[in-house]
């Protein structure tokens, strides 16, 4: 019987080393999924906050993403879509116009 009790503790020992490694791949595949899925939202936000207009268009498409995920996604998604989709928010975001010096003849007037 001593026989039998040391194969059981060694099946306890392998169980228990392979359940230790399988929460470790586990924990480590969950945490590069979550980095995975929250680069997008960081990358906006970043991009948002200095009014890069490609960062508006990524938001529209993550707000419209987010509208699925019932109640607080569903919120935070109508609130996103309100905000970039007005006609004033559109204007923060366009490039700045440049008016060019008037030319007469090829000379630069000032």
């Amino acid at each position: 019987m001593s026989t039998h009790v040391k194969v059981l503790a060694a099946l306890f020992l392998g169980f228990g080393a392979l359940g230790r490694a399988i929460l470790g791949f586990t924990g480590l595949a969950l945490t590069l999924s979550l980095l995975l899925a929250s680069a997008p939202a960081i990358i906006c936000g970043w991009g948002l906050l200095k009014f890069r207009p490609w960062a508006r268009i990524l938001a529209i498409v993550l707000g419209a993403v987010s509208l699925v995920a019932f109640p607080y996604g569903t919120v935070f998604g109508v609130y996103t879509l309100w905000v970039l989709l007005s006609k004033q928010t559109e204007a923060v975001f366009e490039p700045p116009t440049t008016s060019e010096p008037k030319t007469t003849s090829g000379v630069v007037s000032k």
